[in-house]
């Protein structure tokens, strides 16, 4: 697998969406940043809030686009372009209906699984699907209808610190990914219950 160089956050912009779910994403890149002593800026030519990182040994770009969710690509072909960044090259962290609050899954490639961010990205990056994705679990309202709302809507406080914890142990696991270290990253946080 490509080295990882560039971790995109996934998320609305704005206070109204700050604490919601579906901002999971824009969660782990600011806590990302907050453990490497640096801060996201805005950055118009990423459209987005924009930092370089240090995680370990690697130099990072962070990136939490301030596009909508479902215009998430604009912002990441803006980034890849202008850094020359192959789909390979990059780790987008988003919410995940289908885990629960307390676990994250490590992914490459594969489909959109019905998430707006990641099918704007898909598209463009000329459907290009070859990322590596970060799957952030908020757990699942129990019917379709009720999802909108649901990843719009806050966690509860003991789904909020499920989440949290999680993010915590996607921040132990980052070095091993970043470090070419698959097997080791997705065991160690594909265990955590």
């Amino acid at each position: 697998m490509s080295q990882i160089t560039a971790i995109i956050g996934l998320g609305n912009p704005g206070a109204e969406y700050d604490a919601t779910r579906h901002n999971a994403g824009f969660w782990l890149v600011d806590a990302i940043a907050r453990s490497a002593h640096t801060e996201l800026r805005p950055e118009k030519k990423f459209l987005g809030l924009y930092a370089k990182a240090r995680v370990g040994d690697h130099e990072l770009h962070l990136l939490n686009p301030t596009t909508f969710m479902n215009r998430s690509g604009a912002a990441v072909a803006a980034l890849t372009q202008f850094f020359k960044l192959t789909p390979e090259n990059l780790l987008v962290a988003h919410d995940e209906l289908d885990l629960p609050p307390g676990q994250s899954r490590y992914k490459t490639g594969g489909g959109h699984g019905g998430h707006n961010g990641l099918r704007d990205i898909i598209s463009a990056l000329g459907n290009q699907k070859q990322f590596h994705r970060l799957r952030i679990g908020i757990g699942h309202p129990g019917e379709a209808k009720q999802v909108v709302n649901y990843v719009l809507g806050r966690p509860g406080k003991a789904e909020q610190e499920a989440i949290e914890r999680s993010l915590d142990e996607c921040l132990a696991t980052l070095p091993l990914a970043l470090s070419g270290d698959w097997a080791k990253a997705m065991n160690r946080l594909h265990s955590v219950k």
